[in-house]
C-alpha cells in the first residue's frame, strides 16, 4: 500500500466536484431536478418544511445523533486503550471524528461567504431572488447577503460519514461503511431539496467535499502515525 492510490482518491474528488460545478453552469439539471419537487400554486413544496414529524426523522432527529455520536467517538478515542476494539481502529475513529468537524465546519464556512440563495427564495419558486448560475451569482454584484444555501449543510453531517470506509479492516465492511455514508447523506440531502432548500447541485458538492476531507485526514493521520494500515480503503475501493 502507497500514498500513490490515496492521492488518486483524492484527485477522482476534485475530479468529480469540477464535473458537477461544470455541468451544473452549462446544464439546467439543477432546475429540472428541482421542478419535480415542487407544485406550482398553493401545495408548494411536495414535503412541507413545517411537517414536525418528517423534521424530526430527517432533520432534527440526524443532527443529534450525529452529536451524540461524535461525541461517543471523541469519548472512545482518549480512552481507547481501555477499549480493545476501539484501539485496535485507533487511526480509523480518529478520522472519522475529525472527517466529520471539518467536513460540517468547512461547509459552513462556504454557505456563509458563497451566499447563494435556496430554490424556495427564488423568483421561480415563488420567492424574491433571481436565479442565476452559480459562478454568475458569486460574480454579481448584487448577491443575496442573507442567503446561506451552498453547499448542502444538512447533508454534509450524512457524507461526512463516507470516511467510515477508513474505519474497518475487511473489503466488505469498508464498502459498507461507505454506503452509510452515501445512503445517510443522500436521505438527508433529497429531504431539503424536497422541502425547497437545495438544489442536486448543492448536495452533490456537498458529498464531493467531505470525499476529499475524509481522504485529506486519513492520509495525515496515516503520516501522523508513521504508517499506512495493510488493505485500506484507498485499495479497496480501487479493486473489482
Amino acid at each position: 500500500m502507497t500514498n500513490r492510490s490515496l492521492l488518486v482518491q483524492l484527485a477522482a474528488g476534485f475530479f468529480l466536484l469540477g464535473v458537477t460545478l461544470l455541468l451544473c453552469e452549462l446544464s439546467r439539471i439543477d432546475l429540472w431536478v428541482q421542478d419535480k419537487f415542487y407544485i406550482s400554486g398553493a401545495a408548494g413544496w411536495v414535503i412541507g418544511k413545517h411537517d414536525e414529524l418528517l423534521r424530526v426523522f430527517f432533520y432534527t432527529g440526524p443532527k443529534a445523533a450525529l452529536k451524540i455520536l461524535a461525541g461517543l467517538a471523541l469519548v472512545a478515542v482518549i480512552f481507547s486503550r481501555k477499549i480493545p476494539w476501539v484501539h485496535n481502529r485507533k487511526q480509523g475513529m480518529l478520522i472519522v471524528l475529525l472527517s466529520t468537524v471539518v467536513t460540517v465546519t468547512l461547509v459552513g464556512l462556504l454557505k456563509g461567504a458563497t451566499h447563494v440563495p435556496c430554490p424556495s427564495q427564488l423568483t421561480l419558486y415563488d420567492g424574491s431572488y433571481p436565479y442565476s448560475t452559480f459562478w454568475a451569482h458569486l460574480l454579481s454584484p448584487e448577491q443575496a447577503a442573507r442567503a446561506r444555501c451552498f453547499p448542502a449543510g444538512h447533508a454534509s453531517g450524512g457524507f461526512a460519514l463516507l470516511s467510515l470506509a477508513f474505519l474497518f479492516r475487511s473489503r466488505k465492511n469498508r464498502w459498507i461503511g461507505f454506503g452509510i455514508g452515501m445512503a445517510l447523506g443522500w436521505t438527508l440531502g433529497v429531504y431539503k431539496m424536497a422541502i425547497g432548500d437545495h438544489f442536486l447541485s448543492h448536495t452533490l458538492v456537498t458529498m464531493c467535499l467531505a470525499w476529499i476531507v475524509s481522504v485529506l485526514v486519513a492520509m495525515a493521520v496515516f503520516r501522523l502515525y508513521g504508517r499506512l494500515p495493510a488493505g485500506t480503503v484507498a485499495n479497496t475501493l480501487q479493486s473489482p
